[in-house]
Parts: structure tokens; sequence; C-alpha cells
């Protein structure tokens, strides 16, 4: 498998690895599409094929990140088609073992309106046919997923959100839909009626790969609109997602660059053991 750093062909892996590392990765979703302005481009090879675009790696304070732009930087992939698989295995090959994911949502509960920031702690998975596991051949490997996200970056988020004077939620249900069209009203209305916090299409299946890879993964929410189901009108629009995120997409980079120097620089959570005793099918990066 062929690795490339910074242009130039780089023909062992491990080469690669010495040159550049990164603890930290941060995955952008939509209108989120650069974060570190003095950094590498990398160009990476995986087994499920390039990540999403290049990844840039550079330094936040005295922490070393890897980014990632979700859809790409031209927002090439809808949320179906982007390489999930790819983009949490080449953040793993840099040496990243936390990862942050800002991410646009709509909100179910009309209490949380665009602006706010929600750290959700649970999840559901509302896709279909998405490839959600790098264990598929080889045999069985079941992978706990109870709680899919980190509660040290969980609690870290939280914490940077609130003294960056965000109205922010601690914990939540994210459901995940596949798209890439929105929700219905009639969707909408159920999904609130279950009692859910918000509603998007990219966190699964990036939480559960992060956490086959025994990554710690939390996501950053951050509300655009009130969903179908939560008051009367047309619905959201794609334009008007981008346009809000595009209003605090400065204020999002902020916090993230805070959550990245806040986080544990020894991992002490569950995360980091989340494949102990499993009996794996080869060897991770």
């Amino acid at each position: 498998m062929g690795f490339w750093f910074a242009g130039r062909a780089c023909r062992a892996a491990t080469l690669c690895a010495m040159v550049t590392r990164a603890d930290i990765g941060v995955i952008g979703g939509s209108g989120f599409y650069s974060l570190l302005d003095d950094a590498e481009e990398i160009e990476l090879s995986t087994p499920y094929g390039p990540p999403s675009d290049v990844v840039t790696v550079g330094r936040i304070g005295s922490r070393s990140v890897a980014f990632i732009p979700r859809h790409g930087r031209d927002h090439r992939f809808p949320p179906h088609r982007i390489p999930y698989r790819a983009n949490l295995w080449a953040l793993r090959s840099l040496g990243v073992r936390q990862v942050l994911a800002p991410s646009a949502v709509g909100s179910l509960q009309a209490q949380y309106g665009p602006g706010a920031i929600v750290v959700p702690d649970q999840l559901v998975d509302r896709t279909s046919g998405r490839a959600q596991t790098y264990y598929d051949a080889g045999g069985a490997v079941h992978v706990s997923f109870a709680d899919p996200y980190c509660p040290s970056g969980r609690a870290v988020a939280v914490s940077a959100a609130r003294e960056g004077g965000w109205h922010t939620v601690d914990g939540g249900t994210l459901v995940v839909i596949e798209g890439p069209r929105f929700s219905t009203r009639a969707e909408s209305q159920r999904f609130a009626r279950n009692g859910w916090t918000i509603v998007g299409m990219t966190g699964f299946p990036e939480a559960v790969l992060a956490r086959e890879l025994a990554l710690c993964y939390t996501s950053l929410s951050l509300v655009t609109d009130l969903d179908a189901g939560v008051e009367a009108g047309e619905g959201v629009t794609h334009d008007e997602v981008l346009e809000f995120f595009a209003q605090n997409v400065h204020r999002m980079r902020t916090l993230v660059a805070d959550a990245v120097q806040a986080l544990p620089e020894a991992r002490i959570c569950p995360c980091a053991s989340a494949l102990d005793g499993i009996k794996l099918p080869f060897e991770l990066p």
C-alpha cells in the first residue's frame, strides 16, 4: 500500500509515519473545509481507497492535528458516498487516537434552536446500505457500542463550548438519516416524539468505525435549523444550512481549537481498550 507525503511519493509507510504524525484528528463537516493555517498536505491511500481529500497536518498550540474535510473541500461527496472507512483508517495510520467531529445538524426540539452546540451522548442509525464495519471478512468481530462517544472527549467539548459562550446542550440523541434528502415532516415529527434531539446525515458509520479502530470519537453538532416537523414552514434547504454554518464557521474553528488543546494527552477512557480481548482478522495501522 502506498502512502504519499507532501506531494512526494513515500514508498514505505513506516517512513511516512516517522516524518509526519498527529495525535488528534478533526473531521470537518458541511461548510467546515479547512482548519489549519500552516500545515502540510499529505495524500494517503488506504485498503479502502483514498480519503475524502488530502489530509492536512499541523499544530494547534502544543498538539499535532490532522484534518480531513468530510465531504471534500469542494463538497463533492454526498453523505451516503463519503469514504468513511478510508477517512478513519487514514487518521489512525498517522497516529491519531482522538477524533473531534464537527457537523451541521437539524434540531428536533424547539428549545435547541439555530446556534446551539449539542454534544450528543447517544446515536440512532437510520441509514441503509453504508459500509459500517472493517470486520466484514475473516471471522465475526463484535465491538461494544452501547455508548458511542468518548466520555473524556465529550466533557472537554461541553466545557469548551460553554466557555466559548455557546448555548450548549450536554447530551442528547443524534439520529442519522441516509440522505441526501432531508426528512419529511412526518419523519421529523416521529423522531421528535421518540425523544431524539438532533438529526444529521454523517454521524454514522463514522462513530462506529472509530470505535472499531479503538479511537476516541466526539461529535460537536452545530444546530443550523429546526427540522421540518418542529415548526410550520417550508422546511430546511441545503443552501440555508451552508449559509448558517458559514456565518458561524470562525466560531466553530475557535471551539475546535480550544477543544483540541484541552483533550487529555493520556487516554484513560474506555475507548482505548475497546478491542482488548478481541481477535482481529488483520493488524491495525
